[in-house]
């Protein structure tokens, strides 16, 4: 017998986060497939999670754009007394790998995924909003090889000031531990950080992790290693692009996403560029490989 979460049959599970699980369904009355997040509240302090689903809906119904994820539908199921005991999402299936799993093999390719990423983050920052968590999970690859952003989980209105910590330790912005207001500059940091993580290899100190490493919280620019001295294939404009968006101070960052795309767009020229001059020259390689073995 076919399980079945509210009107639709469930073809199979797709992950999980800290309190729900993601399904692969199907509408019986269209045939359509789709995503199904649900969550079972078992005790009042997972009421916040069920919030927090319900604010990924209102979020994502701000925007339309061929690189963010779409959601549907957001339903509660409730008792005799009105008390939520679960809900449910609805989202568009996305059929593809994370960024950490299918990351391109060749600089243009990256740049690519990057100039993509940047798209769908200035659509939300023009319907007001930020992503706040942007990482190589959230960035999924497609089977055609195009970009989705995902999870809007801590997206919230620009200028907003959160009462808790949230993001991910390693791409999180200083602004978002010292929980002052977040702006496209966060999301700014955070596609910088995801950015030096796939040409490099490595992730950035960032002001939680010097947190929890007992360093006094002293977090300054000085503290990264330019991309570049961890890989010397990086162009230059894409080193000082990716340093700058890593800036500790968000004025010190691109103003705006679409500042990001432009210069992004000149790496990917540069690059096709160099790699016409060496299809000229028959090179075996047009790219090199990202990653040179670590001393």
């Amino acid at each position: 017998m076919v399980q079945k979460l509210l009107q639709y049959d469930v073809l199979g599970r797709l992950g999980e986060g800290a309190k729900s699980t993601i399904y692969k369904v199907r509408d019986p009355g269209t045939g359509r497939i789709l995503a199904l997040k649900h969550v079972v509240r078992k005790d009042e302090k997972d009421i916040r999670f069920v919030e927090q689903m319900e604010a990924e809906f209102e979020v994502a119904k701000a925007f339309h754009h061929p690189h963010l994820r779409r959601c549907f539908e957001f339903k509660t199921n409730k008792t005799m007394i009105f008390k939520v005991t679960e809900a449910f999402l609805t989202m568009e299936l996305v059929e593809g790998q994370p960024l950490d799993v299918s990351l391109p093999r060749d600089m243009i390719g990256i740049v690519e995924v990057f100039i993509q990423s940047a798209g769908a983050l200035h659509a939300m920052h023009k319907a007001g909003y930020v992503h706040c968590d942007i990482k190589p999970i959230n960035i999924m690859i497609t089977t055609d090889g195009s970009v989705k952003v995902i999870d809007f989980g801590q997206s919230c209105k620009s200028g907003t000031v959160k009462e808790r910590i949230q993001g991910t330790p390693d791409y999180i912005a200083p602004e978002q531990v010292a929980r002052k207001p977040v702006t496209p500059q966060t999301d700014v940091f955070n596609l910088g950080a995801t950015m030096y993580w796939a040409v490099t290899g490595r992730t950035i100190p960032t002001l939680y992790t010097v947190n929890k490493a007992g360093d006094n919280a002293i977090l300054s620019d000085a503290l990264f290693q330019t991309p570049q001295q961890l890989n010397p294939t990086i162009p230059d404009p894409f080193n000082r692009l990716i340093m700058e968006c890593i800036s500790t101070s968000p004025s010190k960052r691109p103003a705006t996403m679409e500042m990001v795309i432009q210069r992004l767009e000149l790496v990917k020229h540069i690059l096709m560029k160099k790699a016409g001059k060496l299809q000229e020259q028959g090179a075996a390689s047009v790219a090199p490989d990202l990653y040179e073995d670590e001393p």
